[in-house]
């Protein structure tokens, strides 16, 4: 903002992000620089997802906020959402968050034993396979 001299007066109404002609930068803009990007990434690292687009991106943060204890009213202010139950989708994703609430509330259920191989119970699969 400093260098961008945001903080004078005057100047509080101009776009902190800008393309290359000094204008506002865009939604398209945006998704073009991570696309060029991500691009990259994907030719170097095989395991980059091979498509990312911002909406991934705001999606992950409003989940790691979530996961990290945010109050998800604070979350919906924070994405704009003007109804929490557009937020609440979150909360009702966060399957990992589940899965550790049970396991501490029921530690007897998951004990620290070896499981046997699902995979390895033709009964079971069979049972899968009919759903």
């Amino acid at each position: 903002m400093n260098e961008n001299k945001l903080l004078l007066n005057g100047y509080q109404d101009n776009s902190l992000f800008t393309n290359k002609c000094r204008s506002k930068l865009t939604r398209s803009g945006v998704s073009y620089i991570l696309r060029k990007y991500a691009d990259r990434l994907a030719e170097k690292y095989s395991t980059f997802p091979k498509k990312l687009t911002p909406h991934m991106l705001r999606h992950s943060k409003a989940m790691n906020m979530y996961q990290a204890g945010v109050n998800i009213v604070y979350i919906r202010d924070i994405l704009g959402h003007v109804d929490i139950a557009t937020t609440d989708i979150y909360a009702r994703a966060d399957t990992e968050s589940k899965r550790k609430a049970l396991e501490q509330s029921y530690p007897e259920i998951t004990p620290n034993k070896n499981l046997p191989d699902w995979n390895k119970d033709p009964n079971l699969i069979d049972y899968l396979n009919s759903l």
